[in-house]
């Protein structure tokens, strides 16, 4: 087994939805087979597919996962798919590069340049060093006390004397309370605390907001803690949502069947009314999950 670095759009045209599977060519299939098992590091070129006013992705390291099984393409020849769990969202993305400091050695040639054919390669193996030392940037809240990070100068140690931080590091990003308290931060900052269905934006005395991150398609159902596959919802309408009575259409706006909402919260959740959705379009709920939804919650 070995980690592995998996180049991906977040809205990408080539088949891939990274919170459940990525999609590669034959090119990448000793590597990608090296990872089955292990964790992968996501990370974002700077094409990314979607108009976010630049056209320029964040050519930074954003989430990670890890890798179930590969399995080819039945429409595609030479073409496959590694199917993976665990996902979750870096609490900050992290730049290939720290000043004169490349997160992935190999990116760089003997001078300090970028490595333009090390770059052009969709899937490359991972030291666990470096793996470690990037997620300890993508966690930095958290890092502390939860598993040791690795600075800068310390990314030129032989692999060997950089093992013992990889078990503690990985026992870490699947634990779920670790991933449960990184989903809802992630959740709530991208609705900016705001229920996205009522538009409530409620602060307790405390300053603690009172919007709860609710998973589109269930952990049960092996849902991602994705922002992608969250909502900000406020606690009412959090029970309706995971009891089916209410749901989400394609473009965004509520289901709320008449027969299914209790009349007291009828000037609340209004059939038809256009979520309150994050700027950020990479944080926009996927469409695979919304289908999920509604076609094994949803009552209606």
């Amino acid at each position: 087994m070995a980690k592995a670095v998996f180049t991906t759009r977040v809205s990408p045209s080539y088949k891939d939805v990274p919170e459940h599977y990525y999609h590669f060519g034959r090119t990448y299939l000793r590597q990608a087979e090296a990872a089955v098992g292990d964790m992968v590091i996501y990370y974002e070129p700077r094409r990314t597919g979607l108009s976010n006013g630049k056209g320029q992705g964040r050519q930074a390291y954003f989430a990670i996962a890890t890798v179930l099984r590969i399995r080819p393409d039945p429409e595609l020849a030479d073409h496959f798919y590694a199917d993976v769990e665990n996902y979750l969202d870096f609490d900050r993305p992290v730049p290939f590069r720290l000043g004169d400091t490349f997160l992935e050695s190999a990116l760089q040639r003997e001078g300090g340049q970028t490595s333009k054919g090390a770059f052009g390669r969709s899937v490359r193996v991972l030291p666990e060093h470096e793996f470690a030392a990037i997620c300890s940037a993508g966690y930095p809240a958290t890092a502390q006390g939860e598993f040791t990070p690795i600075r800068a100068p310390e990314f030129g140690f032989a692999e060997s004397d950089q093992t013992p931080y990889e078990r503690p590091i990985v026992q870490t990003l699947i634990s779920r309370p670790f991933r449960e308290e990184s989903f809802r931060r992630h959740v709530r900052a991208a609705y900016d605390n705001r229920c996205a269905v009522t538009g409530l934006r409620l602060i307790n005395g405390g300053g603690r907001p009172e919007v709860q991150a609710a998973h589109i398609m269930p952990v049960a159902s092996h849902g991602p803690d994705s922002v992608r596959n969250g909502l900000a919802l406020s606690g009412t309408v959090h029970w309706l949502f995971d009891r089916g009575l209410i749901s989400i259409a394609d473009d965004l706006s509520l289901i709320a069947p008449v027969k299914l909402i209790p009349d007291a919260l009828g000037g609340l959740v209004q059939h038809g009314r256009p979520l309150f959705t994050p700027r950020d379009k990479a944080a926009l709920p996927h469409r695979s999950f919304i289908e999920h939804h509604r076609n094994h919650v949803f009552k209606g």
